[in-house]
This record gives structure tokens, sequence and C-alpha cells, in this order.
């Protein structure tokens, strides 16, 4: 299974720090920007950046647990200028007993791009917990 962690980035264009999930120490800006540049996707690269702080409202915990989901999809990147809406990564967050899943990404700005082949990601609850417990604590 994967490991999740967080760290924040320092301010780009959005004015404050931006939250970038890193799955086994790669950060997923970096994951998603490898993937759409070896599919071909144009443009692909460096268009993500992390969440900033209005893109996660509640808790963290509710956040990475889809409960901030709308059409079935949770926001984990907002565009590097700092909008949500402008070009965003959405994924299934799927929560289970053992396992959070990460799946069925998709670029709403973008709705023939295929993402069928990224990921998923599988977590262990225990260590996906832990990692956004410390994150709202933050």
């Amino acid at each position: 299974m994967a490991t999740l962690r967080f760290a924040f980035h320092p301010p780009s264009l959005t004015g404050g720090p931006v939250l970038v999930q890193y799955v086994d120490d790669v950060a997923l800006t970096d994951l998603i920007d490898r993937f759409e540049l070896a599919e071909g996707m144009s443009p692909a690269g460096e268009a993500y950046g992390g969440l900033p702080r209005h893109c996660y409202s509640g808790t963290k915990t509710g956040h990475f647990h889809g409960l901030a989901e709308e059409e079935g999809k949770t926001l984990l990147l907002a565009c590097s200028c700092g909008s949500e809406g402008c070009w965003p990564l959405l994924a299934r967050i799927t929560v289970t007993e053992d396992a959070v899943v990460w799946d069925s990404f998709g670029q709403p700005r973008r709705p023939e791009r295929d993402y069928r082949r990224f990921g998923p990601f599988r977590f262990a609850r225990a260590q996906y917990d832990a990692a956004v417990r410390e994150l709202d604590s933050a």
C-alpha cells in the first residue's frame, strides 16, 4: 500500500501557503504532471498547484475522507493560480474499515482526457488517518 503525507509549500500566486499531498514521498503535483506528459496531454505539466486554504473548508479530515465531494469526487489539487475552478484535479475517495482509495481521477476542464491509468492509490486506513490527524492539528 502507498503512504500519504502532507506538506505546506510556500505561497505562490495564491497569497498563502498551499497544501500538497505526497504519495510514497512523491508530490501529487509531480505524479500528475508526469502522467499527463507521458500521455501526450496538452497543456500538461506545472498547471496544478496544491490546495489553498479556502479549498478545504471544514475539517481536513472531512475533506480527505471525501465528505466535501461534488458529483462523487473530491478536489485534490487546484490550479497553480490558486483557483479551484480553473484547473482542478478531482478523484473519488473511498474509505473502508482498512483502507482509503483514491481513484476515478478527472480534470473537469478537459472531460475528454482519460485518467483511468492514473492510480488508483491505496492507503492503509491507519496510516492515512494518522497523516490527516497530524495535518488537522497543524
